[in-house]
């Protein structure tokens, strides 16, 4: 059951919209052009508990279970997406990786400040040869007396440059047929042999930062392997990434319903020969379609919120939620410049930024194809087992 009341989120939610709606939304093309996030808005943001809001109370944050996190997530999701990502790797795959794994000292550890936005926590996984499937990654982490020994590098690490922490994945023996051999590490960024590239130029998302970061053979303490097993680094990389993939199309939904309501407006706005082309059928159709797929995703990120907070479905729901919500946000966003006509495709004009932005969401927590598999194999699977 979830720490938080109804009338608790309704608080959350409506602070969250206000701050989104009137603070950062007028500052996106600042945070465009100036490829960061001003640091009054973090400041603000973690004022208001945002870099905590899915921690648990006890560790200083909101508390919000994931049923509620979508929603705050479509509110976040409206405005800027770089803006959602500065915080969303200290609530999601970061953070929750020490939420549902970390032992109780490593809690005690990080959680707190984690939840304050005093730590910024990154989770790095991807890697040149393992992006949306882990098993192929090569960073090794070997045992020496009671110390581990971390080497390889990570690429399109989010927060990378600014980060405090990061929760490290490596292979730690071969893949058998026992499990993949991948354990997860607590690595502070200032540990000895840590470092960072420069920061990718990027197609969209300007103001979210991500980079390389590499380790050579960075020596990290026992204590700093999550969950004291290395057996819990790859369920802990295949949760968190399930969990992750509904708050992303959660964010999918509230970036759909900006695009939505821009083309709404420049339809009813905008005229030609003296009529609003709202007043066109085609473009009213293709408003009726981006409509339509705005209600459907906001319908399934919720039913797909339900049944991982009641554990009835953590692995086909969140991949159908997350490939159905990114894909309708491509197309919500491309219709978005259609409506615009020519000014959709100039910078500087919220549909044009909404349309580069959107393209990311496709590609990580598991690109599409990989979705798909999860879908078709895991339908396929419990087929077999219910009738063998």
């Amino acid at each position: 059951m979830s720490e938080v009341t109804e009338d608790d989120l309704s608080d959350i939610l409506a602070a969250t919209r206000s701050f989104v709606r009137e603070q950062v939304v007028p500052r996106e093309q600042e945070i465009a052009d100036g490829d960061a996030i001003p640091a009054d808005l973090l400041q603000a943001a973690k004022d208001m508990g945002l870099f905590g809001f899915a921690i648990p109370q006890q560790w200083g944050g909101l508390g919000l279970d994931l049923e509620q996190d979508v929603r705050l997530a479509q509110e976040l999701g409206y405005t800027s997406l770089a803006f959602r990502s500065s915080l969303g790797t200290n609530n999601g795959i970061a953070g929750q990786v020490l939420v549902e794994f970390g032992t109780d000292e490593q809690k005690e550890a990080w959680l707190s400040r984690i939840a304050s936005g005093e730590v910024v926590a990154s989770f790095a996984l991807t890697e040149d040869g393992a992006g949306s499937n882990p098993a192929g990654l090569r960073t090794k982490a070997v045992a020496d007396g009671d110390d581990w020994v971390i080497s390889g590098e990570k690429r399109y690490i989010t927060n990378a440059p600014w980060a405090d922490l990061f929760v490290v994945f490596a292979r730690y023996r071969p893949a058998d047929e026992t499990g993949p051999g991948i354990a997860v590490f607590l690595v502070p960024a200032d540990t000895p042999g840590v470092s960072v590239g420069p920061k990718d130029s990027k197609m969209g998302q300007q103001g979210s930062v991500t980079a390389q970061v590499f380790f050579d053979d960075v020596r990290v303490p026992g204590a700093s392997l999550v969950g004291g097993d290395p057996e819990v680094g790859y369920r802990a990389a295949m949760t968190i990434l399930a969990r992750g993939r509904i708050h992303i199309a959660a964010v999918a939904v509230g970036q759909a319903q900006r695009a939505l309501d821009e083309s709404v407006q420049y339809a009813a706005l905008t005229t030609q020969g003296g009529t609003a082309i709202g007043d066109f059928q085609l473009v009213q159709a293709m408003l009726a379609d981006q409509q339509t797929g705005v209600m459907a995703g906001r319908a399934l990120v919720a039913e797909a919120a339900r049944k991982w907070v009641s554990g009835e479905d953590r692995r086909i729901a969140p991949s159908v939620a997350k490939l159905y919500c990114t894909e309708m946000l491509g197309k919500v966003a491309d219709l978005a410049v259609q409506v615009h006509g020519g000014s959709g495709y100039i910078r500087g004009v919220v549909v044009e930024r909404i349309y580069r932005d959107a393209r990311l969401l496709r590609l990580y927590e598991g690109t599409s194809e990989i979705q798909r598999l999860i879908i078709g194999s895991g339908l396929v699977r419990a087929e077999k087992k219910r009738t063998q």
